[in-house]
């Protein structure tokens, strides 16, 4: 059993806890606790973005509109993950995990009554403030209560929660929204959250005095930090609609968000009780981890992201389709799982680290083979694969970062890290979402250029196409408009295949940068002694 949870018992326990400590799967418990409420927060990232056509009709709102209803969680989100620590500390882990929780809960009813755009986005911001303390909250609280020993089984359980979500985000979404409507991906976490409450409440280890810390409240750090992130994720998740800088609304926030977050890393290095712990980047594990953490979120949460937009809008599949080609994908994950348990304990993380980025890599140049004609079949092993990757790389991260630092600093270490990934992973969409755009029109541009009357394969398409609509009307003009409006349909769809193909690309070549940073990482076998090393 954990020394945090060993005799004798902290006040304040449930008999249901207290039973369990003395049974010895308290800890358990515990994990189980904070990977439901991690789930619900990760499913909720990815959940809404089915739904988002619809909600743009039902709300009567343009496409740059609805898009703050994504746009307004992220920045909430982002502000809030590294403050999780210093506001655990403040009003106890506990209560703070528990009221993000309820947060969330009450802002999930909130989006689904609304009754127009502005009160969703209300909802959604509220929504992302209680989500940004769950994933990093829940993270912290695992590595604080489990002894070192069982550390590996616990991050395994945890990470399941985390990869799955964005495979049943879309899943859960397509078949919600086409059977109740849009308002229920909203109303689902209702049953959850309370389910959630009701865990922490029992399982969690009461908050002790001896833990919590008043002090002075650092409000020019987090005035600074909310401003520098909060820019920065605006220009992220808005660069592509308003053309990036040529708008003059991008190039301020990106303005605000440069003067932010040098003003935030200043303030927080020259107070002694800053918002957030920038000090804890002096372990090399931590500081390594976050930098690969970055990366694998742009390539990871990019390719979770691309993959279901290439199969709606290329291969044309349904919101519901989309969602059940992605379930292969987190049984691999879930396989994988019980798999690294006993692989954990034998290899190195940083080995197990590498194997993943290279099955990434050859999943990337596996995409970059599908075509119009490419069906749920030919995705099948790709998306095993990309489960399988998946796991073997962030379960050993998680360690590998966070497993050797003080528990006195894993809160703050864990909150960074949590940070680095979620804005790894709106980078690395932004970044997909423009090239897409980009290339889209770049090959457009070259499939019609090389379209002439003197080319033999377009008018031999020419003449199939005239002499398929010729069976069915005698109007030769209005022949040959529907003959040319199919061939401009096939070259959209090639344009837009080449365009998502130079994405598998740039995933990997993420991956490929990332290896080097491999060796960086610790071994995350013994707790650190000693000072810290500079």
């Amino acid at each position: 059993m954990s020394a945090a949870l060993a005799a004798p018992m902290p006040q304040g326990m449930s008999d249901l806890a207290l039973k369990a400590a003395e049974q010895g799967w308290l800890k358990w418990a515990i994990v189980l606790t904070a990977a439901f409420a991690a789930i619900l927060e990760v499913i909720d990232v990815s959940i809404v973005n089915v739904a988002l056509p619809y909600m743009q009709g039902n709300l009567n709102a343009t496409l740059s509109e609805i898009g703050w209803v994504s746009t307004a969680y992220s920045i909430a989100n982002v502000i809030v993950i590294p403050l999780s620590a210093w506001l655990g500390l403040r009003f106890g882990k506990k209560r703070y995990f528990i009221f993000s929780l309820v947060a969330f809960t009450l802002a999930s009813v909130l989006c689904g009554f609304a009754s127009n755009l502005a009160m969703l986005i209300i909802g959604r911001t509220l929504q992302g403030f209680g989500g940004g303390g769950l994933l990093a909250k829940a993270q912290a609280l695992m590595f604080e209560t489990v002894p070192r020993e069982d550390q590996a089984k616990a991050s395994t359980i945890f990470t399941l929660g985390v990869i799955s979500g964005p495979a049943i985000g879309p899943a859960l979404g397509g078949y919600l929204t086409d059977n109740f409507g849009w308002r229920w991906i909203f109303f689902i976490n209702v049953p959850l959250g309370i389910l959630a409450v009701m865990m922490s409440t029992t399982f969690l280890p009461p908050d002790q005095a001896k833990d919590r810390k008043s002090g002075t409240v650092d409000w020019l750090g987090i005035l600074f930090l909310a401003l520098g992130l909060g820019a920065f994720q605006t220009v992220l998740e808005q660069g592509q609609q308003e053309d990036w800088f040529s708008s003059d609304f991008i190039q301020r926030m990106a303005f605000l968000s440069v003067v932010g977050m040098i003003l935030f890393v200043w303030q927080e290095l020259r107070v002694a009780h800053p918002a957030v712990d920038l000090r804890v980047l002096r372990y090399r594990s931590l500081a390594a981890g976050s930098v690969i953490s970055l990366a694998v979120g742009m390539g990871l949460y990019g390719t979770v992201f691309v993959v279901p937009v290439f199969a709606q809008t290329v291969l044309q599949f349904t919101a519901t389709k989309t969602g059940l080609m992605l379930v292969p994908g987190a049984i691999a994950s879930t396989m994988a799982t019980l798999l690294l348990i006993p692989l954990s304990k034998k290899l190195s993380p940083r080995l197990l680290i590498a194997a993943g980025c290279l099955m990434t890599i050859a999943v990337m140049f596996a995409f970059t083979d599908l075509n119009p004609d490419t069906g749920s079949d030919q995705l099948y092993w790709p998306l095993i694969w990309r489960g399988f990757a998946t796991v073997t790389m962030f379960l050993p991260l998680s360690i590998a970062t966070l497993g050797s630092l003080p528990k006195a600093d894993v809160a703050s270490g864990s909150g960074f890290f949590s940070l680095t990934r979620q804005l790894g992973g709106s980078i690395g969409i932004a970044v997909i979402t423009t090239l897409v755009a980009r290339q889209e029109f770049v090959h457009r541009a070259q499939l019609i250029y090389d379209i002439s009357d003197g080319n033999p394969s377009y008018q031999d398409r020419l003449g199939s196409n005239t002499s398929y609509f010729n069976a069915f009307s005698g109007d030769a003009v209005g022949v040959k408009d529907q003959a040319l409006a199919l061939i401009s349909r096939a070259v959209d769809q090639q344009a837009a295949l080449l365009a998502y193909r130079d994405v598998f690309y740039f995933v990997a070549l993420i991956f490929i940068i990332a290896l080097p940073l491999i060796p960086l990482l610790g071994k995350a076998t013994k707790p650190a002694a000693g000072p810290p090393p500079k």
